[in-house]
């Protein structure tokens, strides 16, 4: 990986790419040949990622931390099937989507099996409160996926109401990441008796990095659909306009219907009920004249600087850099 914030954990990341490759095989030639091409489709891995930065950002010494984050990229990778199907999306990661490839019942049937292989896997871990964290965090994103689903091809949806979708859908995954990786270091201290300061100390670091990964994960989705009407397929590697192919009400498409012109406002509503790929030329050219990309974008950089902040209680390191950087990364990044 070219960027900073891998290489910091370089052994421990090929520890969990390999942890991932052994943990998906299967007496089921078909879940083997799907899981592979998973795996051979790559990603960022940015949830990983954080479970690993953050539990060594607070000394975390175990192995442990390996298993959790391999749970992270399975719950992930779940998920995304599941929605691939219920989107009827055809490209991520610039291949072909496994519905596509296989049917939608390899897809959700697949998705099943990495969300009990996960289940498994935390079970192994064995730290409860990790468990809670990402018990609720999976219901939580499923409520948001329900959400999103009841808002398709409506137009009136609000600001507040998309950021709740995102909140739930996105973010919640990249707070789970970072919380439990957080609550993984400090679990050793359990049940050992400390000064009430210790405890609150620790008390505070958990929490601040439960924020950093939410604030993180809001300002991921918020350029995610930036970029999605301002890049091209090769970019993002999937369709550009894929949000407005689904009738997908997104920040960019609320400011431009909000501060547009009744005639602009008024092509994006019906581009929206009729998710209209046609008028996506001329969606563009509104969300970007109106001001809708600025606005989605300064939204995202004032998430990075609440996420920042709640760096200010983790103690300095190399891994606390990172972490820094990859803050800023995900407003700088163009896929």
């Amino acid at each position: 990986m070219k960027y900073s914030f891998y290489n910091v954990v370089d052994p421990e990341f090929k520890a969990v790419n390999q942890l991932i490759i052994n943990s998906l095989s299967s007496h089921v030639p078909l879940v083997e040949e799907i899981a592979n091409y998973l795996i051979d489709a790559g990603g960022k891995r940015l949830r990983p990622l954080l479970v690993l930065l953050s539990s060594k950002a607070l000394g975390y010494q175990r192995n442990e931390h390996i298993k959790l984050a391999a749970v992270i990229e399975f719950l992930h990778t779940a998920m995304l099937l599941h929605d691939d199907v219920v989107d009827d999306s055809l490209l991520r990661r610039g291949r072909k989507t496994v519905n596509a490839e296989w049917g939608n019942p390899a897809s959700v049937l697949v998705g099943d099996f990495l969300h009990s292989r996960a289940l498994e896997m935390m079970v192994d871990i064995g730290e409860m409160e990790v468990m809670q964290i990402l018990s609720v965090a999976t219901n939580t994103i499923a409520e948001g996926e329900v959400q999103q689903l009841t808002n398709i091809r409506n137009p009136n949806i609000t600001e507040l109401s998309y950021l709740e979708v995102i909140d739930r859908k996105t973010a919640k995954l990249f707070e789970a990441s970072s919380h439990a990786g957080a609550v993984l270091a400090l679990s050793l201290n359990e049940g050992v008796s400390g000064s009430k300061e210790d405890q609150e100390i620790a008390r505070v670091q958990k929490a601040s990095l439960k924020h950093f990964g939410q604030h993180l994960g809001m300002a991921f989705q918020l350029v995610d659909d930036a970029l999605d009407y301002v890049g091209t397929t090769e970019q993002l590697g999937k369709n550009v306009g894929d949000d407005l192919a689904e009738g997908k009400v997104t920040l960019p498409l609320i400011v431009a219907m909000r501060t547009g012109k009744k005639n602009e406002s008024r092509l994006i509503e019906d581009a929206i009920l009729n998710a209209d790929i046609n008028k996506l030329d001329d969606v563009m050219e509104i969300v970007e004249s109106t001001g809708g990309l600025d606005y989605t974008n300064q939204k995202a950089e004032q998430e990075i600087q609440k996420a920042l902040s709640c760096l200010t209680h983790i103690p300095d390191s190399a891994y606390k850099t990172e972490m820094q950087n990859l803050a800023t990364f995900s407003l700088q990044r163009n896929t």
